[in-house]
């Protein structure tokens, strides 16, 4: 990709730099998207780990997620250029991330009872959606506040959406501090 865009690279692109067969190539992947969406949730899946990051039943869990997935879009998007253009592989990437980030929060949902009657496959995916929005949209404005500032607002958003698993106890938003 230092050479090439996306779009322009094949898999015999991808095997011949990989040294690897385009046999073994397929065992593990359906194609080059494949590949992407693994390398995309194993990248934030990484820094995910090396914070620590699992969702519990306070907000501050949630934000520690929500700062984690801010600071892993600011590494990858750099200043917030790349969101302003579609590329071909972006849905791909939207959706190894909030696969990444409802997987988080199912862990910490997965014991509750929903009070609302809502699956908490839902609730979790709703929650992700909804944070993986509001960040790309934090990312792209001109001037935008720090990620520290941003958390707190986020929260306000899902913690309504966590609550209906009966999961969050507290409403009470406080800035979350970087791992």
């Amino acid at each position: 990709m230092l050479t090439k865009s996306f779009d322009e690279i094949s898999v015999h692109d991808i095997t011949e730099t990989a040294t690897v067969n385009r046999a073994t190539f397929y065992d593990h992947y359906a194609d080059k998207y494949a590949l992407l969406e693994a390398l995309v949730a194993g990248g934030f899946h990484t820094l995910l780990h090396e914070r620590e990051v699992r969702y519990g039943s306070c907000p501050s869990a949630a934000g520690a997620l929500i700062l984690a997935t801010c600071d892993y879009l600011t590494q990858s998007h750099g200043n917030g250029a790349d969101c302003k253009r579609q590329s071909a592989f972006e849905p791909l990437v939207d959706a190894a991330i909030t696969t990444t980030i409802g997987g988080v929060l199912m862990e910490g949902l997965k014991d509750v009872s929903p009070t609302s009657g809502i699956p908490p496959e839902m609730i979790a995916t709703s929650a992700s959606w909804a944070i993986y929005g509001a960040v790309k949209e934090w990312l792209k404005t001109p001037g935008r506040p720090p990620a520290e500032e941003v958390v707190p607002l986020i929260l306000q958003l899902v913690v309504p959406i966590l609550q209906t698993a009966g999961s969050v106890e507290s409403q009470h938003v406080t800035p979350v501090a970087r791992s």
